[in-house]
């Protein structure tokens, strides 16, 4: 199973819509670099952590794509009844 990838741009456009992002690189790599209101749910806490609720949408993001490629099926079942990308 695999997430839509998405372009920057349409990233943007469902954000303005009320789209939720979701880094899900660790706490180190954030550090270093970070999109401005994006939520942080490492993925080595997943297990851990509430589902996403109340999203229509929520893209999931990490560095170079493979992590969220990788891990498509837990992050889909943490985006619930919402679109994930």
């Amino acid at each position: 199973m695999s997430l839509k990838t998405i372009s920057p741009a349409e990233a943007a456009a469902l954000i303005k819509q009320g789209a939720v992002l979701v880094d899900i690189r660790e706490a180190n790599e954030r550090a270093r670099e970070q999109i401005s209101g994006a939520q942080h749910l490492p993925l080595s806490a997943l297990d851990h952590a509430a589902n996403i609720d109340g999203a229509q949408a929520v893209i999931f993001h990490c560095r170079s794509g493979m992590r969220t490629q990788s891990n498509a099926e837990a992050l889909r079942c943490k985006a619930g009844d919402a679109e994930a990308y």
